[in-house]
């Protein structure tokens, strides 16, 4: 049996239905992300996982115990919230130890705690401090703390990293991967950032209005998505989604018939720029971005659909300047007209 089970989970705010019936079974140690755009509903999941919203239908189950209607306090569980939410006038110690302290936990498990989590995060140096002395990441590393020393069966955790900056974020993301392989504990990570889900996760649910589009690897969901809203959702840039009325003459020859009238998808590594006249795909550049690592190159065809193509060599090329494109239609991904993934024609 899972160790954390969600089955048929509903939410109303009012006459609008938030949470559509979410099934969902979470094993004991997996880091699972919850991804989707703004208003999906990952964040009310978390919260009714927690105990922060009621439930209005289906069952909650931890470690085979119904929690579905259990008060917050006593779900098991521990919560990080974006916002930190740590007492300005107490010591990183007092904030650590308060919750323990309210449950009248000895003394000296309370201090053994607390200074195993700190040596953890590396905040032992700070224990005597306000939040006010700390830095955004050391804040975030003490609402960490706090969630540690409660020793939960799942901790939640909400956006934890969108306060800080792009420095902080990666170095505070690389923290929470080792704290979760040290510690080994069952994880629910909510975020919006995709490069958040891709390193964390051990699987990722994507959720949009409600349900559930898709559930898997990092990479199943970057190789096979379900439908073209995940295929859009996941990767940085996002995958090229082309109309076939605008898809090039070499595209349209590969069509399945399933695909008639619907898209046809290209990562953009899949999608390479060569000079004018190089192939019969004429393109015209309209935005070179030189990152340093990658470059990535964005190109017109005269049919008005835009490709974006990603290189680790960097470019001489201009915008405006005429190109063609080498399209590597083998890895293409194929849509109906209902965003549905259409298999490849076989030849």
């Amino acid at each position: 049996m899972a160790y954390l089970q969600l089955q048929g989970i509903e939410k109303y705010f009012g006459a609008h239905r938030a949470i559509k019936g979410i099934d969902l079974s979470i094993e004991k140690g997996e880091f699972i992300v919850f991804v989707g755009p703004s208003g999906c509903g990952k964040s009310t999941l978390l919260r009714l996982i927690a105990g922060l919203e009621h439930i209005d239908d289906g069952r909650l189950v931890l470690d085979g115990k119904d929690i579905t209607h259990a008060p917050s306090s006593k779900r098991d569980l521990a919560m990080v919230f974006q916002s930190y939410a740590l007492y300005p006038h107490m010591s990183v110690y007092e904030n650590m130890s308060f919750a323990l302290k309210l449950a009248k936990v000895d003394p000296k498990v309370i201090d053994e705690k607390v200074h195993n989590a700190a040596r953890i995060l590396d905040l032992t140096p700070y224990l005597h401090r306000t939040p006010k002395e700390l830095s955004g990441g050391q804040r975030q590393r003490v609402a960490i703390g706090r969630a540690i020393v409660r020793s939960p069966k799942v901790f939640l955790f909400d956006e934890p990293l969108s306060n800080l900056d792009a420095a902080l974020r990666g170095q505070t993301r690389v923290e929470i991967a080792k704290l979760h392989r040290d510690l080994g504990a069952t994880t629910i990570y909510v975020t919006h950032d995709q490069v958040e889900a891709m390193t964390l996760a051990d699987r990722v649910v994507v959720l949009r209005d409600g349900v559930i589009e898709q559930v898997g690897t990092p990479l199943e969901l970057y190789d096979k998505p379900a439908n073209q809203f995940v295929a859009q959702f996941i990767g940085t840039p996002q995958m090229n989604v082309v109309a076939l009325s605008q898809a090039p003459e070499s595209v349209l020859a590969q069509a399945p018939e399933g695909a008639r009238g619907g898209a046809v998808g290209l990562r953009p590594e899949h999608v390479r720029v060569r000079g004018a006249g190089s192939t019969p795909v004429v393109a015209r550049v309209d935005l070179v971005e030189a990152l340093g690592a990658e470059t990535l190159i964005y190109a017109s065809t005269p049919l008005g659909a835009q490709f974006v193509a990603r290189q680790n060599e960097r470019t001489a090329l201009q915008a405006g300047q005429a190109v063609s494109l080498d399209i590597d239609v083998a890895h293409a991904h194929w849509f109906d007209t209902a965003g549905r993934v259409v298999p490849p024609a076989t030849h």
